[in-house]
Formats: structure tokens, sequence, C-alpha cells
């Protein structure tokens, strides 16, 4: 049987749309996801035995019609596709024109947005067969085996079908447990992808991204993935199965630079994290490559300086606001203070920090904006971004915008600039959609063109070779933007 995994070409002549990404757009900074969740599907699926094909159009910069003319000749059994909010319309008729090309092929969506709104995005293309909801590697391996032996649709957890004119909404799926049975994604890679064409601002290139774990325990009430896709528990991969995956990772990339832990909060279960760094240090990786992780303020400085040691070279927090009260609003569940402190320890361990804030948050104000601005140049950042907020359906930070009339449309094209860019789609007392916008830019601005900030960044170049290149590359995508007027 075939099946051919798709992440669908879009807006690609004004860039590399990166789909797969907490916040989909294509990126001032230049950074392009891996298609992460397709991989881990793909290879789920070759372990079982089909004869399966891994296409990624905006990595590769493959045209629609490029597509459609292998897919002919692939002429495959099941067709997956992967979406995201602001390129559903497009993802869902790329869908609708391969199921007219290839009627016999079960063409099905996957990724968040079928995930909060399956009947929805039925009902935008009669030709679409089905949507998975939620985590889908074992629910597409189930749908591959049931199209082979002619089974029927109505016992598979986490789909939701068409059947003639009905929509039909199956159970949903429980969470794997079992991190450790699926293969690694970086081999994956390896067959499907090219590992060039991605890139991480923040990292060293080239980088390989990989999950030590789904889900996340904490309850931000704007983080898409945890509240419609991979859930509020986190799940995780033995130490030993991920260190083994660095292993692979050396042996089969040899060039990498850098591997990425993208999981939702890497430092979520602090036993687990320091696990992984003694085995690292034991088998002497550490010397070999760096990587980074998504972490949480109240990681402590021990396990900072373990993580250093074990070769761990940078740290992504939630940092969100500059506002105490703000944090509260979203549910965040840190202080001000945490932060602080968080940023001088990692200081200390010798780790790079890269700030995330979010701006147009429930209580923000333009005096808010400006705090939030002035205290993330306090912080001894290596790096910064600040997005408006986008309340992803199924998040808490969509019914509230809905609930209040914030949200100033539901028509998902809006959600992206037509470049492709981050776009503010809620309008709050006193500041419009596109006053979010101009103070995000404001903000990078008044962050990265400070004469203190050049000075340590030209510093940081003349010391180290391999930030010195990281630095080049990320500074010549995001100058255009950064001095744009």
């Amino acid at each position: 049987m075939k099946i051919l995994l798709i992440n669908p070409p879009f807006k690609a002549k004004y860039g590399r749309f990166s789909r797969s990404s907490r916040s989909p757009a294509i990126t001032k900074s230049g950074t392009l996801y891996y298609p992460i969740w397709l991989a881990y599907c793909t290879g789920v699926l070759e372990n079982e035995g089909f004869d399966v094909k891994l296409i990624d159009a905006p990595a590769e910069e493959i045209s629609s019609k490029k597509i459609f003319e292998y897919a002919r000749s692939f002429n495959p059994d099941l067709i997956v596709i992967d979406t995201s909010t602001p390129s559903i319309y497009n993802d869902v008729e790329f869908a609708g024109h391969l199921k007219l090309i290839l009627p016999k092929s079960f063409v099905i969506l996957v990724g968040t947005h079928p995930s909060a709104l399956p009947k929805e995005t039925l009902q935008l293309n009669k030709n679409v067969d089905a949507v998975a909801i939620g985590e889908y590697d074992f629910t597409i391996k189930e749908l591959a085996f049931a199209l082979k032996e002619g089974k029927e649709l109505k016992n598979i957890r986490g789909i939701a079908y068409r059947e003639k004119d009905i929509i039909i909404i199956n159970e949903r799926r429980e969470y794997i447990e079992n991190l450790d049975s699926i293969p690694f994604v970086s081999s994956v890679y390896k067959k499907h992808l090219n590992y060039k064409n991605y890139f991480e601002s923040m990292a060293q290139y080239p980088m390989i991204m990989i999950l030590t774990g789904r889900g996340c325990p904490f309850k931000c009430f704007f983080c898409v993935y945890p509240q419609v896709f991979s859930g509020n528990y986190y799940r995780l991969r033995s130490a030993e199965n991920v260190v083994a995956e660095f292993e692979y990772i050396l042996e089969n990339f040899p060039d990498v630079k850098e591997i990425g832990i993208e999981d939702d909060t890497f430092s979520a279960n602090i036993k687990r994290v320091r696990e992984i760094c003694f085995l690292l240090i034991k088998k002497g990786l550490h010397k070999k490559i760096n990587w980074y992780a998504n972490t949480r303020i109240n990681l402590d400085f021990e396990t900072m300086k373990l993580m250093k040691a074990a070769g761990c070279r940078l740290i992504i927090p939630g940092i969100e606001s500059g506002v105490q009260s703000l944090l509260n609003n979203m549910h965040k569940g840190i202080r001000l203070e945490q932060t602080i402190k968080f940023v001088e320890n990692a200081k200390k361990a010798r780790l790079l920090v890269h700030g995330c804030f979010m701006i147009g948050v429930p209580g923000e104000t333009r005096k808010t904006i400006l705090e939030t601005i002035k205290f993330s140049k306090q912080l001894k950042l290596d790096t910064a971004q600040f997005y408006p907020l986008i309340p992803y359906p199924g998040t808490e930070a969509y019914f509230w915008a809905l609930k209040n009339n914030f949200l100033i449309s539901q028509n998902y094209s809006y959600w992206l600039t037509e470049e492709g860019l981050h776009n503010a789609i809620i309008s709050l007392p006193g500041l419009q959609p596109k006053d979010l916008v101009s103070f995000c830019n404001y903000a990078r601005k008044s962050f990265y063109l400070r004469p203190k900030y050049i000075l340590y960044k030209m510093k940081q170049s003349l010391l180290n070779f391999e930030e010195m290149k990281r630095n080049y590359l990320s500074f010549r995508i995001f100058a255009k933007y950064l001095f744009k007027r």
C-alpha cells in the first residue's frame, strides 16, 4: 500500500512558509521548521512496512503542479496533508484538487486546525474524505490498515469523516504513552528530506529538530498544541532513547552543529532533564554537539549548570510580558522576579537566552506594551521575539476573543499579511490590530538597535566563530524588516 504525506506549498513567492511552528507564517528571521509531526507519522508508517513518501514543498520550493504530477505517477492509496489555521483555505483547496485527479485515493487532513474544528474543516471542501483529530501517528497507521483490509471507518478513533452527506466524528484517540516505540524522527529526515533546507535563527546551522516528549502540563491560555493537539499531559521518551538519537544524529549528520529539542516545555520534568544530561556527559556527546531547548522560568540554577555541561547552548523561555497582572490574566503561572532571576542564573551558567514576548493579551494597553518593551531590554537576553497574540481555534484565547467581540474576523486568510507574515486579528479597547503590529515592529527595533546590544553582539562574534556565523545568517535575513520604515 502506498502512502503520500505532504506539507503543501503556500505563498511561495514571498518565502518559505513554516507550517509546523507554533505560530505558522513566513518568518522575518527566516526560520523554517521541519515538518516534524508529518515526519514522525512517516516513521511509524514505514515501520509497519508501508511504501511511504514524504514531501515538504515549502522547504524544497516545489510547486503544486509538480506535486500533482508526482502524485499521479506515485498513485498513492492514502494521502495525508498537513494544515495550519492561516493556510487552511489553501490546504483544503490543494487537498480537494488531489482528490479530483486521484479519485481512488483517500485524502485526510492533519494538524491543529482540523483538530480544533473537524466539522467546519470538512465542510470547506466536499472532496476531502476525512480529518485527523489530535496526534495522528497511530490514527493514520490504523486508517491505513483499515483501507488496506477494506474495514469500516467507524471504529477508528481520532478521525472525522464523510459518509455521503453526513459528517461523522469518532471518539478521540488516547495519547501515545510509549514514545520510545516511535522511530527516530531524524532517521525520517535522513531518508526523505534535505536537512540543510531548515533554519532556526537562534540555532547554529545546520541543525536538527526532535521531540523528547509530547504535551505540556502548564495552562497558558494561548498555547495551541497542548490545548488542541498533544494535551496537557507531558509524556516522556526515556533518557536512554533520547541520547541514542543524539548518537544517531552524530553518526548520520556529521556536519550538524546543533540539535533543537522542540518539546513545548523540556524542563517540565527536571529529573528526566538531569538524567539526559548525565547520560550525554557519560557518553562524551557533550563535547561533540550543542543543543537548545524550550524551558520554563522556574528552571533552577543547578540544572542550568548541568545542562551547560551536557552541551546545552541556548534556552528559550516564554517570558511573554513585563507586567505581572497580564501574566496572571494569561494563566502563565510565573512572576516577574522569577524571570529576572532566571536570566541572571542563565548568564551565570553561561547559557544564552532567547526571550519570547507577546503583545495584545487580556488587559493590554499602550502603557503595558511599553512596560514590556522596557522589561525586555533590562534582561540580558541574547535574542528576543515580539508577536501579537494570535488566538488559534480551540484555545482559551480564541474563546476569550470571541466572547468579548475582539476577534475582527473568522476568515482565516486575514491571519497573515499578504506577504505571509504574522498579522494581528484582535481589536482591543484603545488598540487596533495595526497598533499591535506597529508595537511589535517598534519593540524589535528598540531591542536590537541599542548601541549596548550591538556592541555585545560584535564581541560575541569576535570571540566565537560559530556564533559569528549564526549572527551573520540571522541578521542577513532579519535586517530588511528591522530597518524597514
